[in-house]
């Protein structure tokens, strides 16, 4: 997927702004996606160790929602990780 999205923001300018424009966001929902199947955890598991829905857990990866920075913090406790972001982006730290 990565190299495809590189590709197509290579080739289309159109594309690549609006590309740039998310990959804060973007780099977010890997983050988190990375972080729990690292961890060896389901959308499920994860959910029932946060306290929430597993709809919520879906939302989030997928972007359709945005967390807030408690749910952020109780996400990188529960993983073990600490989010970082800065002037290029977001990272992982675990």
């Amino acid at each position: 997927m990565d190299r495809y999205l590189a590709r197509r923001a290579g080739e289309d300018a159109e594309f690549r702004k609006v590309w740039d424009a998310g990959e804060v966001e973007l780099g977010l929902r890997k983050a988190i996606i990375g972080a729990r199947l690292a961890a060896g955890l389901s959308q499920v598991q994860l959910a029932r160790q946060l306290g929430i829905g597993e709809a919520l857990v879906t939302r989030l990866e997928v972007g359709a929602y945005r967390p807030r920075l408690e749910t952020l913090v109780k996400i990188a406790a529960e993983l073990n990780v600490a989010f970082e972001i800065d002037g290029t982006g977001l990272h992982l730290r675990g």
